[in-house]
């Protein structure tokens, strides 16, 4: 065998290599993920709990700050290690890129009311400033479920993509 070829086997190699690793990312990332939906769905159904309990200020004060720290941990892992690459027009497998563009605009959506949610009681600290709480956290229950139907449809994508290579 000659240098060039070796060459050419060691570049072909590290290309797989390269390949295999992502896919072991991505799918660390899904589940990452998939965990931290649940972390969030655990918290905000603690937090709903609280409406109907006699339940310190101090306490529900405590619950939603573990809630909105859960909302934007998955939020972001979601959006900067799954989406953004899509987004940024870095997928190259065509089925994925078809359903994010169907389902993106929802997860988007989703990740908008998140974040208003999160700026409107991050400083909560007055009775007052929590008067629309458990409204509020209704409407963040629906946009969850609107975004883990999104989210799944391009999850369940990127996993088959990932068990057929």
């Amino acid at each position: 065998m000659t240098d060039s070829q070796i060459d050419t086997i060691a570049r072909i190699a590290e290309k797989i290599s390269a390949e295999n690793n992502r896919r072991i990312r991505q799918t660390e990332t899904i589940g990452n993920l998939l965990v931290e939906r649940q972390e969030v769905l655990v918290s905000m159904c603690a937090l709903a709990e609280m409406e109907s309990a006699e339940i310190s200020f101090e306490a529900v004060i405590k619950g939603l700050k573990s809630f909105n720290q859960a909302l934007i941990d998955y939020t972001a892992l979601g959006h900067f290690e799954i989406y953004e690459r899509i987004v940024d027009g870095k997928e190259r497998r065509g089925n994925i890129r078809r359903v994010a563009d169907r389902v993106y605009p929802s997860i988007s959506e989703t990740t908008q009311v998140f974040v208003e949610f999160n700026d409107k009681y991050d400083g909560a600290d007055a009775s007052d400033s929590v008067d629309n709480l458990y409204t509020d956290l209704s409407s963040i229950g629906e946009a969850m479920a609107d975004r883990i139907e999104s989210e799944d449809l391009l999850l369940r994508e990127i996993s088959d993509q990932l068990e057929s290579a």
